[in-house]
């Protein structure tokens, strides 16, 4: 690439890319509409007659048109892959370091909400949309990989995969924008058999990869027994007679640390039919959480971005101040919008 201008780069990478979709060699006319160069036909026609004796490019039979040789394809994607590898990085620093702060945000949000009430709250994490928005394959060791999984609403999932066969940076690389090119802005019910059909032709040797790797992503992408729930005041249980009863004191406490019936409330409060209506009050028996027949929960929808949606609550006795429970719940929507915006 040392040999090479940057406008000269512009122009090879133009006639690989249009020799890719067409088949058919490429003239300087057709490269003057690819390029932003601004160049006339004739300054066109002379770095290509350079890239030619440089070796990157053909001149097949009598054609005015070029096409690629085998050093002009190497140079591209060798580019391709460098420059790919680097917005692999970045993006998976700029995620992780997203949802970490998310994690955060969270936590505090479950505190400031028992502090404020005096009764238990709970906090989900957001659950994203099945759509697939990146994979990134990364090397463990020469044994496994590391699938990285982003879908809808920036939800990161990580999965370690045993490999059966060698496979070398170059093919790892090759690897990510294939899958990438194929799946970005999929649901996995839309990954039909001719796509991986397809894929597989595509990676050549490490076909039986394809399949493995798609495996990985619908088991990542399947998050609802993973959901997690921050919870905080469990204490404020026994500011309250009628719930501090050992037996009855015992349930709840057992429901909010083992978190099973509180993942099924969260599931409940998301599949609203009337999701704009947010706030959700259950009392007594009408509570979907097995050991909480003596409490009141107070529930709300947040949606942080588009397919980002996770629940909020609060859970206290049936006499609960109703009125402040959801006020502080609305202000708690309007915060965690503000505070997740401007992170």
């Amino acid at each position: 690439m040392h040999d090479l201008s940057e406008r000269k780069i512009k122009i090879l990478e133009a006639i690989i890319r249009n020799y890719l979709e067409t088949g058919e060699p490429v003239g300087s006319r057709t490269i003057s509409k690819y390029t932003d160069l601004n160049l006339s036909s004739a300054t066109i026609r002379n770095e290509m007659a350079d890239l030619e004796e440089l070796g990157y490019i053909l001149q097949p039979h009598t054609s005015a048109g070029r096409i690629p040789s085998d050093k002009g394809y190497r140079l591209y994607v060798d580019q391709m892959l460098e420059d790919k590898e680097r917005e692999v990085e970045e993006l998976k620093e700029t995620l992780l370091e997203k949802s970490d702060r998310m994690d955060r945000l969270l936590e505090q949000a479950a505190k400031a909400l028992a502090t404020t009430t005096e009764y238990t709250a709970l906090v989900s994490a957001p659950k994203g949309g099945n759509r697939i928005k990146f994979l990134q394959l990364s090397r463990v060791d020469s044994e496994h990989i590391l699938v990285v999984v982003v879908s809808e609403g920036n939800m990161i999932k990580n999965t370690i995969m045993e490999l059966d066969e060698e496979l070398s940076d170059e093919n790892l690389l090759k690897l990510n924008i294939l899958l990438n090119t194929h799946l970005n802005g999929l649901a996995m019910e839309e990954i039909n058999l001719a796509m991986i059909t397809a894929m597989k032709d595509q990676a050549g040797i490490h076909s039986g990869l394809i399949g493995e790797v798609i495996d990985a992503v619908a088991a990542a992408i399947k998050t609802d027994e993973e959901l997690k729930i921050y919870t905080s005041g469990t204490q404020n249980i026994f500011k309250y007679p009628e719930l501090s009863d050992n037996q009855k004191a015992s349930g709840i406490i057992t429901s909010l640390e083992e978190k099973t019936a509180l993942r099924e409330l969260v599931t409940e409060t998301l599949s609203a039919e009337s999701p704009d209506t947010r706030i959700q009050v259950y009392i007594g028996e009408e509570s979907p959480v097995e050991g909480m027949e003596d409490c009141s929960v107070v529930t709300a929808t947040y949606e942080l971005e588009e397919g980002m949606r996770g629940t909020i609550g609060i859970i206290g006795p049936k006499r609960m101040d109703y009125d402040k429970a959801i006020g502080t719940v609305r202000s708690m929507l309007h915060q965690l919008d503000k505070a997740y915006h401007n992170r």
